[in-house]
């Protein structure tokens, strides 16, 4: 589901501020009925929830999943982290 980039693009405009669905066809430069549909996945999955504001729909992030998924990939950095480090050691006693 995020490996669709303009899901992800959808995601960073929403991290900065909340858009309707307009703002968004025109940040975008999608279809409506494109943006709607994006919009419809992101929503199933948690990550986005909307309002009602006069006639439109007010789309916002909901940071919980993510978190979810930041807590999952922690240990995954901290490794990565602790192997470039004995990398740079290693190459660091080869000078």
């Amino acid at each position: 589901m995020l490996a669709e980039p303009t899901r992800r693009r959808i995601l960073d405009r929403l991290r900065r501020a909340e858009s309707s669905v307009g703002d968004l066809v025109d940040a975008l430069g999608m279809s409506q009925p494109a943006v709607s549909k994006h919009l419809k996945v992101l929503r199933e999955a948690g990550l986005v929830s909307c309002r009602t504001a006069a006639q439109q729909r007010i789309y916002r992030l909901d940071t919980g999943p993510l978190r979810a998924v930041d807590d999952w990939l922690d240990p995954y950095r901290r490794m990565w982290t602790d192997h470039l480090d004995a990398l740079e050691r290693h190459l660091d006693r080869e000078e």
